[in-house]
C-alpha cells in the first residue's frame, strides 16, 4: 500500500533528522564555544542532545536495533517492499544512514561520538539563565 511507503519514508526522514541533530548539535556547541554564542549553553538543548546520543550508545552496547529502524522495516513490509526498493527519498536517506560494516564498528563509533558529546558537555557546561529581580519585592 502506498501509505505505508510514505510512512516508511517519513520514519527515515525522522531518523535522518535525529542523526542530523546529534551531529550538528555537537558541531554547534564547539563552534559556539569558540565564538561565544550563549545559546549553546542552553541546558534544555544540551541535555536533550546528550540524552539523544546516550540512547544510541546504550542501544549499541546492549545490541538493540534502533526502534526507528524497526518501525521503518515494519512499514516497508506492510507496503510489500524491502528497504532496497524504497522511493528516492527512502533510498537516499537509507544510503546516508546505513553503512555496510560489522556491528562492532558502529558500537565503537557511537561510543566515541558519545564521549565527544560528553566531553563537550564538560568543556562547555550548560548554564541556567540568571534570575533578574522583578522589582516587586519578591
Amino acid at each position: 500500500m502506498e501509505i505505508y511507503r510514505w510512512l516508511a519514508d517519513a520514519v527515515v526522514a525522522l531518523h535522518a533528522a535525529y542523526v542530523g541533530f546529534v551531529v550538528a548539535g555537537l558541531l554547534a556547541v564547539l563552534v559556539g564555544y569558540l565564538f561565544h554564542w550563549g545559546w549553546v549553553r542552553n541546558p534544555w538543548f544540551r541535555w536533550v542532545h546528550f540524552l539523544m546520543i546516550a540512547a544510541v550508545v546504550a542501544e549499541s552496547l546492549v545490541g538493540i536495533t534502533c526502534p526507528l529502524t524497526t518501525w521503518e522495516n515494519a512499514l516497508r513490509a506492510d507496503a510489500g517492499e524491502e528497504v532496497s526498493q524504497a522511493t528516492f527519498i527512502g533510498r537516499w536517506a537509507n544510503a546516508v544512514l546505513f553503512y555496510q560494516a560489522p556491528d562492532w564498528v558502529f558500537t565503537i563509533a557511537y561510543c566515541a561520538f558519545g564521549a565527544l558529546v560528553l566531553g563537550a558537555l564538560i568543556l562547555v557546561p550548560p548554564r541556567w539563565p540568571a534570575h533578574r529581580a522583578t522589582g516587586q519585592g519578591k
